[in-house]
């Protein structure tokens, strides 16, 4: 199991993940794209999950990064912690797509017909929606 602790980015910053979500949405905003949903998550068992979904020509793409457990408890350290990684993940994207395109940029995070994202199906599944999407 990875701790929170053991990653970059723990206890560098006090600003809110809230604001690191939003400076997340302003990277989309100035690339030319346009935010749909943020939120945070969790559930019963105490994993939680911070999510943006956002387009870019008519291609939905969904960026959703956990929460690291602590070791020493600071579950408002490893908040934030999961919130900036989220926006630098976006903005290293959104550099990226100037040159290399949307698609292939954010492709981890482009969102399927079914929901899922490109980094959660089997290689045969998105063998077989790719072409769908590429003539749609």
């Amino acid at each position: 199991m990875i701790y929170a602790e053991e990653v970059n980015y723990w206890q560098t910053s006090r600003t809110s993940p809230d604001a690191w979500l939003e400076k997340a949405k302003r990277e989309v905003i100035r690339a030319k794209g346009s935010v749909l949903r943020e939120g945070f998550g969790s559930d019963q068992t105490g994993r939680a999950v911070y999510m943006l979904v956002f387009e870019f020509h008519g291609d939905r793409f969904k960026a959703v990064w956990p929460v690291l457990p602590s070791k020493s408890g600071n579950e408002r350290a490893a908040r934030i912690q999961a919130a900036t990684m989220l926006y630098h993940g976006v903005k290293a994207r959104c550099v990226s797509a100037r040159i290399l395109g949307h698609r292939a940029a954010f492709f981890t995070y482009f969102l399927l017909p079914d929901g899922r994202t490109a980094a959660e199906v089997s290689t045969p599944d998105l063998l077989e929606a790719m072409p769908k999407l590429l003539t749609a």
